[in-house]
């Protein structure tokens, strides 16, 4: 404890997820010493990035993108997926429309623009790439075809994305001291200058030139959730780890950081009904119930409330788990029948489920048991017969195949249920991150209220507003994290080896706007 506090560092890095960790590798690259300071102990380490199943939207434009990303691919595993193309264009029309046309233009510019550069450089630090054939492809005529736009993953998901982060940044000479608790800035008329943490029992400040806060959102704090996102958010279930509870959003508002983005809004998905209150690494990716375009999906009163097939379920999932928040006992059933079966996920064949089945749907309902049984035999009988069962069943695209004149209509990949064994799966809200942040210029530098950057102080991954708005891009987050680490790297960097050399730091303070 004492060596380092006794050692003024050029940058500290606050976080131990995705976005932390390229920013201290992006730090030290520049040549810059470089302190993590996580708050987890070793074994939670890798804040919610260590939860995800490590998938990532990134810009490419066919096969030998994909290979370059994945180099280990076989030449019959390339011969047999048809890839498609994610184009500039395409990521910039996803991320207007899912955000309502409200994304910050100049860092969703950044975001789509440095995508495939980042994905090569974190190739580059030991992270190994692969496209998700599992979870982003149906096999078509004896080949893979990817669907939704978001096609590479990390290998070994977010556990092996965090570790092979951090055995870079061991390697590269990044320090790190696990469970330090941040709880405040070292600030002045001057800027920042170091941080204060609670670690062993004991407070210490640690000095450094610059820190970049990459320590999560607020989606961990019960509290911030109900005061932020509303009434009833306090009863969400936490998808990640349970230290994002909005510490360093309240170091940099403490010191006049400025508010940014949709502070009401947050990714919220289904989720099994009697998951743990927080992650657990065991068995978090066992909770998922993401193949809801392919069921019906009902409330306690037996009734719609979302159109399952709106779109892909990388532009839904992460809006529809606050529409299940607000039905009665924030709980909701997913309706599958022996037709669809085959397209459920792995994680519906778990022992983590909440699950009923039965040979018909009136012992269905029954084995529900709180569910209104009329209300529900009435949705479904209306349902089946609303279904355009001329138009053909294709999950690879969005087929039309809708069910209209419903009180919720139904827009793609409708199926009658009406085949046994019908299957019923409970879920509730996850809460995976918060989307409203502090204000960064394009160089990741904190704003201040007054349109001011905050000497030495910059921010990366959730920590970032401005991004996000009502949803997202499904496997845009890691994007974001590891494009704005690697960004609030560099710039932390040669700001505090300007600062190294010179009397005053390299600029006067800028006015932003």
């Amino acid at each position: 404890m004492s060596e380092h506090a006794s050692k003024k560092y050029d940058v500290i890095v606050v976080g131990g997820g995705n976005a932390a960790l390229c920013a201290a590798l992006s730090a030290r690259e520049q040549g810059a010493s470089v302190l993590v300071l996580e708050r987890a102990p070793f074994e939670e380490r890798g804040g919610n990035s260590a939860y995800t199943d490590g998938l990532m939207r990134v810009v490419y434009e066919g096969a030998d993108d994909i290979r370059a990303l994945a180099p280990d691919l076989t030449d019959e595993e390339m011969a047999n997926s048809d890839f498609g193309s994610y184009t500039e264009d395409d990521f910039f029309d996803d991320m207007a429309r899912i955000t309502q046309y409200r994304t910050d233009p100049d860092l969703c510019e950044i975001l789509v623009r440095r995508s495939k550069e980042t994905l090569l450089w974190m190739r580059d630090q030991g992270v190994r790439f692969m496209p998700n054939f599992g979870r982003q492809a149906f096999r078509v005529d004896g080949r893979f075809k990817f669907w939704g736009g978001a096609t590479i993953v990390v290998a070994s998901g977010g556990p092996g994305l965090v570790d092979a982060l951090f055995a870079t940044a061991e390697k590269k000479g990044v320090e790190v001291m696990y469970e330090a608790w941040v709880r405040g800035l070292i600030h002045d008329d001057a800027g920042v200058h170091g941080v204060s943490v609670q670690h062993d029992g004991k407070t210490v400040e640690f000095r450094a030139s610059a820190v970049i806060l990459a320590c999560g959102g607020f989606e961990a704090n019960a509290e911030w959730r109900a005061r932020y996102l509303g009434p009833g958010w306090d009863l969400a279930k936490v998808r990640g780890t349970r230290f994002n509870n909005g510490d360093g959003l309240a170091m940099a508002l403490a010191i006049g950081a400025q508010p940014y983005g949709h502070w009401s809004g947050c990714h919220a998905t289904a989720w099994e009904r009697y998951a743990s209150e927080f992650g657990d690494l065991a068995v978090t990716p066992q909770y998922q119930r993401h193949s809801y375009p392919f069921a019906v999906v009902v409330n306690k009163d037996g009734r719609r409330f979302i159109d399952e097939g709106a779109d892909f379920r990388n532009y839904t999932y992460a809006k529809y788990g606050q529409a299940v928040l607000q039905q009665p006992g924030q709980v909701a059933w997913q309706i599958y029948d022996a037709k669809t079966r085959h397209l459920l996920r792995d994680e519906y064949r778990t022992r983590t489920v909440t699950k009923v089945s039965a040979d018909t749907l009136e012992e269905l309902a029954d084995r529900i048991e709180e569910i209104d049984k009329d209300q529900f035999l009435a949705t479904i009988r209306e349902f089946n017969g609303a279904v355009q069962q001329d138009v053909p069943f294709n999950p690879n695209v969005k087929d039309g195949r809708g069910a209209p004149g419903l009180p919720v209509p139904r827009s793609n990949w409708a199926c009658t249920i009406d085949t046994a064994p019908f299957e019923a799966y409970a879920v509730t809200c996850g809460v995976t991150f918060t989307f409203g942040g502090v204000r960064v210029t394009t160089r990741a530098e904190v704003v201040n209220t007054a349109q001011e950057v905050i000497r030495g102080l910059y921010a990366a991954g959730e920590m970032i507003g401005g991004i996000f708005y009502f949803n997202y891009p499904g496997a845009s987050g890691l994007t974001s994290g590891a494009v704005f680490g690697r960004l609030a790297g560099r710039s932390a960097a040669l700001f505090a080896l300007g600062a190294r050399t010179t009397a005053t730091p390299l600029e006067e303070t800028r006015k932003y706007g």
